[in-house]
């Protein structure tokens, strides 16, 4: 077969394989299609095709067709990182400074903390840390993917349970709006590379100087223009990011976040969002499923995975609890918010690409983190929803 044979086949395979158990499974309670996206793409990996059907996938799945689909997964994962920063809405989080400093505070630090302790036993064992690694960029970068919140599936689960724009639905934004910041600036801070120090410094502060231009000459031109010059940007800033040596999702978020969504029509944005994640987010997701790897044995990945789950979800429940006991509030609230901040999917998905490639993980625990982010989001739905009805917050309760 030609290379674009090959290339049609495996999208045919990315894009109808997650559609047909999705629907014809009803998983959308308990797994939305986003998360059966991403395990699909786990399934087409090595660790599970490559390995029952190595004919199949190294005929479908072939250098050529993972480089065509490589670029087209990372324009995916910018576009969806850069909608992530434009969709930040800080103001009424500087409103509600106490209460959300506070929340976002303990939601972050706790699971952090225990993600932590749980990478430091990691490092007790030979496979878990990348090549590049010191053992502080490796404890920080698990710690961190443990306390990841993914802002933009949350509005989506939030949407789909009616809360969205009720008052806890907004609150709920605001803690993970300062979580989504601190997230990435713990990023930025664990690509440091201090050889490259001064061409760094030099990113930041022509980012500064360039983004208030950017935002001057924005705001004077008329919408349609802005799309043109915001993608534009958009590829400024994640080359100029990844040439400095921190990363191109790192220069995607930071061009998201000086742009304000005001700036455009919101159906249009929010239509945006939803057809980069039905058009070309799948093929980010079968991207990330072929890192996957189960070199240290199955058994022993999954067995990381659920400790890593454990840490995830005791941290974020226990942050979230000693929040809500703090700022008195009512009875039965903190678990709900507790479990919607446990979302993880796509942003926690990318941390790890990103660190991955920076070999600061190995696969081994790239398959890990993966597998946490799976469960952990397909916990969420069912778990805030049983909730949720139990003090009065959904339609029709």
């Amino acid at each position: 077969m030609s290379i674009t044979e090959t290339f049609c086949i495996a999208l045919t395979l990315i894009h109808a394989l997650p559609y047909l158990i999705w629907r014809l499974g009803r998983t959308d309670f308990y797994a939305p299609l986003v998360v059966i996206q991403i395990s699909t793409g786990i399934a087409l990996g090595p660790g599970v095709l490559g390995k029952f059907a190595p004919d199949i996938y190294r005929l479908i799945f072939n250098e050529q067709v993972i480089q065509s689909l490589s670029g087209i997964a990372w324009w995916a994962v910018m576009l969806f990182v850069w909608l992530a920063g434009i969709e930040l809405n800080m103001q009424s989080t500087w409103t509600h400074r106490r209460e959300t400093g506070i929340t976002a505070l303990l939601a972050l630090g706790m699971p952090l903390l225990l993600g932590a302790i749980v990478a430091a036993g990691l490092l007790l064992f030979d496979g878990w840390m990348g090549t590049n690694a010191a053992s502080w960029q490796f404890i920080l970068g698990i710690g961190m993917s443990c306390a990841v919140t993914a802002l933009p599936i949350l509005m989506l689960l939030m949407d789909k349970m009616n809360i969205l724009r009720q008052p806890l639905g907004q609150r709920i934004l605001r803690y993970a709006s300062v979580d989504d910041i601190a997230i990435w600036g713990v990023l930025a801070f664990i690509l440091m590379d201090w050889e490259r120090a001064g061409r760094q410094l030099g990113f930041l502060l022509a980012f500064s100087l360039l983004g208030y231009g950017f935002r001057k000459l924005a705001v004077r031109l008329p919408e349609i223009d802005r799309w043109y010059i915001s993608l534009i940007w958009l590829a400024v800033c994640g080359f100029s990011a990844d040439w400095c040596g921190l990363h191109f999702m790192v220069g995607a978020f930071l061009a998201g976040v000086v742009m304000d969504g005001h700036w455009f029509d919101q159906d249009r944005l929010d239509a945006l969002r939803h057809h980069v994640l039905l058009i070309i987010m799948p093929v980010f997701f079968l991207s990330t499923g072929l890192k996957t790897n189960w070199s240290l044995g199955g058994y022993v990945v999954l067995l990381a995975a659920a400790i890593l789950l454990f840490a995830s979800i005791a941290g974020k429940w226990l942050g979230i609890q000693l929040a809500g006991k703090f700022l008195n509030w009512p009875k039965g609230e903190a678990s709900v918010i507790a479990w919607l901040l446990q979302t993880k999917a796509l942003i926690m998905i990318i941390f790890a690409n990103v660190l991955l490639d920076k070999l600061i993980i190995s696969s081994a625990t790239f398959t890990a983190l993966l597998f946490m982010a799976v469960a952990s989001t397909m916990l969420t739905v069912p778990m805030a929803t049983t909730r949720l009805r139990r003090i009065g917050q959904l339609t029709g309760t």
